[in-house]
């Protein structure tokens, strides 16, 4: 049987005509990049360098070993991205959790108190714009399917979406400590890579602040393709947060060594 339904039924879908004038767009939008863990990638990797580079401008402001950079910025890394990990998994268990309770305690107030729940959908619509006759035949029909029902009822007055049974949060949470270690070792690159052909520790440093201004304009354009955002606008605001955070950081490690006089 396709779409239409069988010969007995005469419902059919509205056209756009159907529904008076709605103006057209002549270009379809650009679709954002979906996938279950592109997100936790983009974004644990954004966290990462910034995270590792800013404690990399804090050390080089208050010691000039290249080797107290590597020990202290690898040692930091592993830490936070193994936080960060177990943080996703937590995040998303309670996440996944509370939405499971949320819908039970939905389910039981649709089965006891049906009436109530139909009126508060109806009135939800016609919120939206739908006026009476309208909002009383969706809900009349979702009526007759109760899973649907309490569906809509958690939409419409809790805000969330039935939870993903099949969604595992340790996935989650090991995709987030990988792309952590993954990107936050950039910073740290250009250190290990220039160890055989320079012992300046500001040659390092700069590359350093280069070889990361690439990473985070890649970060960037990932995360405006995800976000469905302006790529030139987002990757800025995505280099600028990495350019305030690292001075900062550096700003911080200068006036220690000194003002306080302390050294790493």
């Amino acid at each position: 049987m396709d779409e239409r339904g069988d010969n007995n039924n005469t419902t059919r879908l509205l056209l756009s005509g159907d529904s008076g004038d709605i103006e057209r767009k002549s270009e379809r939008p650009k679709e954002p990049w979906r996938g279950e863990y592109v997100k936790s990638i983009v974004y644990g990797g954004l966290d990462a360098i910034i995270t590792c580079f800013s404690l990399i401008s804090s050390i080089s402001a208050t010691t000039s070993s290249s080797g107290n950079v590597l020990v202290l910025g690898f040692a930091n890394l592993v830490a936070d991205a193994i936080s960060m990990g177990f943080g996703d998994i937590v995040s998303a268990s309670s996440e996944r959790d509370v939405t499971i309770e949320e819908r039970r305690v939905t389910e039981w107030d649709v089965l006891n108190g049906r009436e109530n729940e139909q009126r508060d959908l109806v009135r939800y619509y016609q919120s939206l714009g739908m006026d009476y006759n309208d909002a009383t035949a969706v809900v009349n029909i979702f009526t007759k399917y109760n899973d649907i029902l309490v569906d809509q009822r958690m939409a419409a007055d809790k805000g969330m979406l039935p939870a993903d049974q099949e969604k595992k949060p340790w996935k989650n949470g090991l995709i987030t400590f990988a792309s952590f270690m993954v990107f936050g070792s950039i910073p740290l690159l250009s250190f290990i890579i220039l160890i055989p052909f320079t012992d300046n520790d500001s040659v390092k440093f700069v590359s350093a602040c280069l070889v990361s201004s690439l990473g985070l304009a890649l970060l960037g354009v990932a995360r405006a393709r995800i976000a469905g955002q302006n790529m030139t606008l987002t990757t800025a605001v995505t280099l600028l947060s990495g350019v305030i955070a690292g001075a900062a950081a550096y700003l911080v490690g200068w006036l220690l060594k000194h003002v306080a006089g302390i050294e790493g």
